[in-house]
C-alpha cells in the first residue's frame, strides 16, 4: 500500500457483560491491564502506524469514554454516539463513514490488543495491503501465539493470503480483532444494527478477503479471571523485547 491509512475505527460500544462485576460501574474499554486501558492500548497502536484521526463509537457508560479519551493528543479522536442504540460492528462503522473518509481505514476492537514482535502489525497490515485485490484485509494470530482465547480458529489462510471460514480448524487462526477495510463494501448500507461477519462473508465470496498473521503476543480479556494470565503475557512478552 502506498499510503498507510490515517483513519480507524475503534469499536468501543459493546455492554462486556462477561467483564461483570468489573463492567457494572466501568466500561470494558477502560479496564486496565499492565497500567494502561484495554482502549489505549489500541489507540498506542494505531499512533504508531502513523494514524491521524481515530473514531471511537460509545454506547454502555459513554461519559467515561468520553472523559478518558478526552486526555489524548494522538490519534485526535472523534467519539460517534451510539447511546440511542447498539449498533453492532459494522453498523457502528455505517454510522461513521462520513468522518473515515472514502479511503482504506483501520478497524480495531477495543478489548484486545498485541505486544509487537519486531516491525509493529499495523505498519506490516497496511504494507500488506493490495487495493486491486482487496476488499478487506484482517490481522490474523495463531493458537499458540494467543493468551485469553477459549474459542476455536476462525480463518483458514491460503498461501496467497486469501481467507475462508475455518469453522474451529485447528490449522486455522483467530481473527486478531484488527483490519484494513474499504468503505466502498458499505455502499448502499441500510442504517442500523449490521455485523462485519456480513460482510467478511461476501468477501470471501468474492474473493477478496485476505489475512495475515501478526508476530508477538495476541491478548483478549473476556472475564474478570483472564486479567491475570493478561498481565502475564505482557510482562513475558515486554521482558523477551529487552
Amino acid at each position: 500500500m502506498t499510503d498507510a491509512p490515517k483513519t480507524a475505527m475503534v469499536l468501543a460500544a459493546g455492554l462486556g457483560k462477561r467483564m461483570r462485576p468489573i463492567t457494572d460501574t466501568l466500561p470494558k474499554p477502560l479496564v486496565k491491564v499492565a497500567g494502561k486501558t484495554l482502549l489505549d492500548w489500541g489507540l498506542d497502536g494505531l499512533a504508531r502506524a502513523g494514524v491521524e484521526k481515530a473514531v471511537v463509537n460509545v454506547h454502555y457508560l459513554p461519559g467515561q469514554i468520553v472523559a478518558h479519551v478526552e486526555r489524548r493528543t494522538a490519534p485526535r479522536i472523534v467519539i460517534s454516539d451510539e447511546r440511542d442504540g447498539l449498533l453492532d460492528s459494522a453498523g457502528g462503522i455505517v454510522k461513521a463513514l462520513p468522518e473515515l473518509g472514502d479511503r482504506p481505514f483501520f478497524v480495531i476492537n477495543a478489548d484486545t490488543f498485541w505486544i509487537d514482535e519486531g516491525t509493529p502489525s499495523l505498519r506490516r497490515l497496511a504494507l500488506a495491503w493490495n487495493d486491486a485485490r482487496m476488499d478487506i484485509l484482517l490481522m490474523l494470530a495463531d493458537l499458540e501465539s494467543a493468551t485469553g482465547h477459549s474459542g476455536g480458529t476462525d480463518f483458514l489462510m491460503a498461501g496467497d493470503g486469501a481467507l475462508r471460514r475455518a469453522k474451529g480448524d485447528p490449522a486455522g487462526l483467530i481473527y486478531a480483532g484488527a483490519a484494513i477495510i474499504h468503505p466502498r463494501i458499505f455502499t448502499g448500507a441500510p442504517a442500523g444494527p449490521l455485523s462485519l461477519n456480513r460482510y467478511f462473508d461476501e468477501a470471501i465470496a468474492a474473493g477478496r478477503l485476505f489475512g495475515m498473521a501478526m508476530r508477538g503476543r495476541w491478548i483478549t480479556v473476556g472475564t474478570p479471571d483472564a486479567l491475570p494470565p493478561a498481565e502475564a503475557a505482557v510482562a513475558e512478552a515486554l521482558a523477551g523485547a529487552t
